[in-house]
């Protein structure tokens, strides 16, 4: 194909795709459908697709995952999968000591952090909001009277926050967005004075969320000041370590988690950081006891006593009920490569970012937000002359478009916290660890190209030489003469 996604519209691709659809039949199916899919996929391993925290899969993850699919275990009871039962729960007691916990650990495996995200919120609901209340509140619902309810997370913590709000009827407004610094990293002291304002007010601080590694910056919050604010107002403390969990697994990098371990409940994303096959999210506890609201019997699945003549069964640690054994590809994972090799693939993505950032900087055109912390970070391609805040938004929005639509590219897209024009940002997500610095620059190359491409198209449809009243031909001619022009 040439590139990291298919050189179309999306409504190309549509067509493309709904034709195609139509004239599959028979034995031609499968392979007319698959070379489809591969055509019109984003390429992970395409070193210039680095625009989100989506990773190319080890092949051994591969091998695993195709194993579990042909086999088709469901995790709801032992006697659909006798060894994958086992295998998740001996998964999950090695990753709860990576991540610091103790023997009393409990956890499962989940469709990724914003599943994991509402697990920690709804164990939070229903142990704070029912000891303050007296009910239990699985059974009964969030009260209509006493204190309301407030989850305190940094403004640049994930979307799956409110959402999980939302679902468990506390409201997305329950949800108290912190301050942070340049690098999106919660303000410990705008914690402190939000939850004192809580509590002034006669309101109930119900949970705290941290973020290790933040999507935009891979930033990771003052976890130790976190835990020990929540726990002074007695509320749940929740990491969403979805990215940066794996940190845990180099020896550079591990040290930005320090107090995850502080955690009653945590989030963990093996299909970022892990090279793993969506879907492979942990959600993990730090006392098992605290997993009490949601155990569910059902007796065609698991009952009393099959569990008392010692058939196990994980249905009372998921919200879901037929559970693929995702876990058995991160075990496979793990026990081919260890903790040391994966790590040596973090370090990798990191030195990328690292090598990139610094491309960045020595680039006449381009701005670096900040220093990466993980293996990501934000910059923006800087129009020449005097550009006002608008113009420059308007440009790097459209310098990704155009490399998307030219299939040379896939680059992230963001905006700072705050308001007005200036925040628009292009994000590099850099999960490849057999991509080179050389491959990172480039990227950046092909970026500012497709700016100075952006600002050649805008000048031409300004002076009226667009042809024809359309700018695209503008654009293409400006794109030509623009990979010509020295940058």
């Amino acid at each position: 194909r040439g590139g990291p996604v298919p050189a179309l519209e999306p409504g190309e691709l549509a067509a493309r795709v709904a034709g195609e659809y139509a004239a599959a039949r028979g034995t031609e199916a499968l392979p007319r459908l698959t070379s489809l899919l591969a055509y019109g996929s984003a390429d992970p391993a395409d070193p210039l697709c680095a625009a989100h925290l989506h990773c190319p899969p080890l092949a051994v993850a591969v091998a695993a995952d195709l194993a579990v699919s042909a086999l088709n275990p469901s995790q709801d009871s032992w006697d659909q999968a006798p060894a994958a039962t086992t295998l998740e729960t001996l998964l999950l007691a090695e990753l709860a000591e990576l991540v610091g916990y103790g023997e009393e650990a409990a956890g499962v495996l989940t469709s990724g952090g914003t599943e994991s995200n509402l697990m920690g919120l709804m164990l939070a609901r229903d142990r704070v909001l029912g000891r303050a209340s007296g009910r239990q509140v699985e059974l009964e619902g969030v009260p209509r009277t006493g204190p309301r309810p407030r989850v305190f997370t940094s403004a640049a913590a994930h979307f799956s926050v409110q959402r999980a709000a939302a679902l468990l009827g506390l409201g997305e407004d329950a949800v108290v967005p912190v301050g942070v610094d340049h690098a999106q990293r919660m303000d410990p002291g705008a914690l402190a004075g939000a939850l004192r304002r809580c509590a002034d007010a006669g309101e109930l601080p119900v949970a705290v969320v941290a973020t290790a590694g933040t999507t935009d910056t891979g930033t990771v919050d003052p976890l130790p000041e976190c835990a020990r604010l929540a726990a002074e107002y007695g509320a749940w403390f929740h990491v969403d370590a979805a990215y940066g969990g794996g940190a845990l697994l180099s020896d550079r990098l591990a040290p930005l988690l320090d107090g995850v371990e502080l955690a009653d409940s945590v989030s963990l994303d093996w299909h970022k950081l892990g090279w793993q096959p969506v879907a492979a999210g942990v959600f993990l506890v730090r006392r098992a006891e605290t997993y009490a609201s949601l155990a569910r019997r059902a007796v065609y699945l698991n009952p009393r006593d099959d569990e008392e003549a010692g058939y196990p069964s994980l249905l009372g640690l998921s919200l879901r009920t037929t559970r693929r054994a995702d876990g058995f590809s991160i075990a496979v994972t793990l026990r081919t490569l260890g903790r040391e090799g994966l790590g040596r693939l973090v370090d990798a993505c990191h030195d990328l970012a690292l090598a990139g950032a610094a491309a960045v900087r020595a680039h006449p055109r381009l701005e670096l937000h900040a220093d990466p912390v993980l293996t990501a970070f934000l910059f923006r391609y800087l129009p020449r002359g005097q550009s006002d805040p608008e113009r420059t938004d308007r440009i790097n929005a459209a310098l990704r478009r155009r490399l998307l639509r030219e299939g040379r590219a896939v680059v992230g897209r963001t905006e700072l916290p705050g308001g007005g024009p200036g925040r628009v940002r292009l994000k590099l997500t850099l999960l490849n660890p057999h991509a080179t610095p050389a491959d990172v620059e480039r990227l950046l190359r092909a970026v500012a190209e497709a700016g100075l491409a952006e600002e050649r198209a805008e000048a031409d449809l300004a002076e009226g030489r667009a042809g024809e009243g359309t700018g695209e031909r503008a654009g293409e001619r400006a794109g030509s003469r623009a990979e010509e022009e020295p940058l």
